[in-house]
C-alpha cells in the first residue's frame, strides 16, 4: 500500500508540474503583443537562454523573436512555437551579439542594428505595424490592413511553409549555406557551392516539368512553386493548372496539421507534416543517399547499400568526410602557398550527378589527367572510357560513387596538410633559433677563451720574463734595454 501510495504522489507531481508548465508557457504566450507599432524597440535579455519572443501571430502557434546562437550571438527568426522549428529568419551578414548594445527597433522600417556595426538588417520600409499572420508570414503593413509593404514569404531562407509562393527571384540556401535551390524556365535547380567564387555553383539535381496538364509556354511568364495543401509541391506558370506535380506520400490524404519543406544541409529537399507532436518526414527530393552532392564528404566514397569510405582505402569518414577541413579548401593550387599536393588515383569511380556536368572528349586517362595537371583551378578529374568522357573538377572532390566498372577512373590532387605546414614553420623557426643561439653562445665561449688564453700566456711571460708577440725570442734582460731605450 505504501509503494503504491508513493507511485501515486509521483505521478500526481510529475502531473501537476506538466500542467503548471503549460499554464507558464500558455501565460508566457499571452503577454506577446500580436502587433508591433512605430516606436517599438527590443534588446536581448541576458537572463533568456534560448528564446525571446517578441510578437506573435493570433492563434499563438509562431513567434518572430530573437534566437540565442552560439551562446553570444542571435538571429531574428520567426519559430513554430511547439516543436521550437526555424521556419525563417533575418539575412544578416555576420551574427549580433546577445547583449544591450544590439537592438531590433520599428520606425517604418523594422531594423536590427548594433552602435558597432550599425544596420545588420533592415527591411527599408515606410510601414505603421508589424504583424506575423496565422500562416507564419511576417508582414510590415500600412494601417489600413490592405497594403503590404514587406513580407518574410517574399525573402525565405530554408523553408517553404503551406501555400507560399516560391518564384525565380528567390533562392532557398541550406542553413550551412552550401547547397540552394532556384527556379529556371521549365525546372527547379539544386546547387553546390563547393567553389565559394562561382554563383549559383555546380547543379546536382534538375527536375523539369513533366507537362502533364498544362504546358509551359515560352513568353507566358517565368514559373513558381507553391506547396499545396493537399501534399504536392505544384509548379505553376499561368492559373491554377499546375504544369507538375511532386506528390508527397500523403498525397490528397487528410492531414489536419501544417505542412513545410526545407532544403537540408545535405542538399536534399524534404517535406513535412506536423502530427501535434512532431514533424513526419513525408517527401524527399533525392531518395537514394548516394545520389546526395555529398553525402560523404570530402574525398568520400558512397558504396550503395553498404555506406560510406574514403577514396584512398586507408582512413574511415569521420563527420565532414576523410581528409581535415583546411586540406579542401578551394583555391588556387599554383599560388606559392597552395603549390603543394599529392595525387590519389581510383579506379570503379563516377560522379553523383555527372549528366547534368560539362565534359570533354579525350582519347585516354592519361590525357584527362594532364589536361587537370596542367590546370592549376583543376581540383581532379573523372574519365570514363567506353565513353572518352573527361569532367573536370574546379572545386575539391567531394563525394563520388563506387561502380563495377574499373574502365571509370579518377585522378584527384590533395593538398598537402595546412595544419602540417604551420607544424614545419613552427618548427624551422624552432631550429632556426636554436642554431642561431647556438652561434652566439659558441661566439661567447670562442672571445672568452681567446681571452683567456691571451691573458694567460702574457701573464706567465711577464711572470717568468719570458716574451710575447715579436719579441718571444728574447730574455728578460733584452726587454729591459728595450725599455730602457724607449726612454
Amino acid at each position: 500500500m505504501d509503494t503504491l501510495g508513493l507511485q501515486f504522489n509521483s505521478v500526481s507531481r510529475i502531473l501537476l508540474l506538466t500542467i503548471f508548465s503549460i499554464l507558464s508557457i500558455n501565460t508566457s504566450a499571452s503577454t506577446v503583443p500580436q502587433e508591433l507599432l512605430r516606436g517599438f524597440k527590443a534588446t536581448p535579455n541576458p537572463s533568456i537562454s534560448s528564446f525571446q519572443p517578441l510578437v506573435r501571430d493570433s492563434t499563438g502557434n509562431y513567434s518572430l523573436g530573437f534566437l540565442r546562437v552560439n551562446k553570444d550571438q542571435l538571429n531574428l527568426v520567426v519559430l513554430h512555437i511547439q516543436s521550437s522549428e526555424q521556419l525563417w529568419s533575418a539575412k544578416t551578414a555576420r551574427l549580433p551579439r546577445w547583449a544591450d548594445p544590439t537592438q531590433l527597433f520599428f520606425n517604418g522600417s523594422l531594423v536590427l542594428s548594433d552602435p558597432h556595426t550599425g544596420v545588420l538588417w533592415s527591411t527599408h520600409t515606410d510601414g505603421d505595424r508589424v504583424l506575423l499572420s496565422n500562416s507564419s508570414n511576417l508582414q510590415i503593413q500600412k494601417l489600413d490592413g490592405v497594403t503590404v509593404e514587406w513580407q518574410s514569404f517574399d525573402f525565405p531562407s530554408d523553408t517553404l511553409v503551406e501555400n507560399q509562393n516560391f518564384t525565380s527571384a528567390m533562392t532557398l540556401v541550406s542553413s550551412n549555406g552550401l547547397y540552394s535551390m532556384r527556379l529556371g524556365s521549365n525546372f527547379i535547380g539544386f546547387y553546390a557551392k563547393f567553389n565559394p567564387s562561382t554563383d549559383p555553383g555546380q547543379i546536382y539535381l534538375k527536375h523539369k516539368a513533366l507537362e502533364a496538364k498544362a504546358a509551359v509556354v515560352i513568353g507566358q511568364g517565368p514559373i513558381r512553386v507553391i506547396l499545396m495543401s493537399d501534399g504536392y509541391l505544384g509548379m505553376f506558370q499561368t492559373g491554377s493548372t499546375p504544369v507538375d506535380v511532386q506528390s508527397f506520400n500523403s498525397f490528397q490524404q487528410n492531414v489536419s496539421g501544417i505542412r513545410r519543406v526545407r532544403i537540408e544541409p545535405d542538399g536534399n529537399l524534404k517535406g513535412y507534416f506536423w502530427t501535434g507532436l512532431s514533424w513526419i518526414v513525408d517527401y524527399q527530393a533525392i531518395s537514394d543517399p548516394c545520389e546526395l552532392p555529398s553525402s560523404c564528404g570530402a574525398y568520400g566514397l558512397c558504396r550503395p547499400g553498404k555506406g560510406c569510405s574514403c577514396l584512398d582505402n586507408r582512413t574511415e569518414p569521420i563527420s565532414g568526410g576523410c581528409v581535415s577541413p583546411e586540406n579542401h579548401i578551394s583555391g588556387d593550387l599554383c599560388s606559392a602557398y597552395d603549390n603543394k599536393y599529392k595525387v590519389l588515383r581510383r579506379s570503379g569511380v563516377e560522379l553523383p550527378y555527372k549528366e547534368l556536368m560539362g565534359y570533354r572528349k579525350m582519347e585516354s586517362i592519361k590525357q584527362c589527367e594532364n589536361a587537370c595537371e596542367m590546370n592549376c583551378t583543376c581540383w581532379g578529374a573523372v574519365y570514363s572510357n567506353s565513353s572518352g568522357f573527361c569532367y573536370i573538377l574546379d572545386y575539391p572532390m567531394q563525394t563520388l560513387v563506387a561502380v563495377g566498372d574499373e574502365t571509370k577512373m579518377g585522378y584527384f590532387k590533395l593538398r598537402e596538410g595546412v595544419g602540417k605546414k604551420k607544424v614545419n614553420a613552427w618548427l624551422g623557426l624552432g631550429l632556426g633559433l636554436l642554431f642561431g643561439a647556438i652561434l652566439i653562445l659558441g661566439g661567447v665561449v670562442g672571445l672568452g677563451w681567446y681571452r683567456l688564453r691571451n691573458r694567460g700566456v702574457k701573464g706567465y711571460a711577464e711572470e717568468e720574463g719570458i716574451g710575447v708577440g715579436p719579441y718571444k725570442d728574447l730574455g728578460a734582460a733584452s726587454f729591459r734595454s728595450i725599455e730602457l731605450c724607449e726612454k
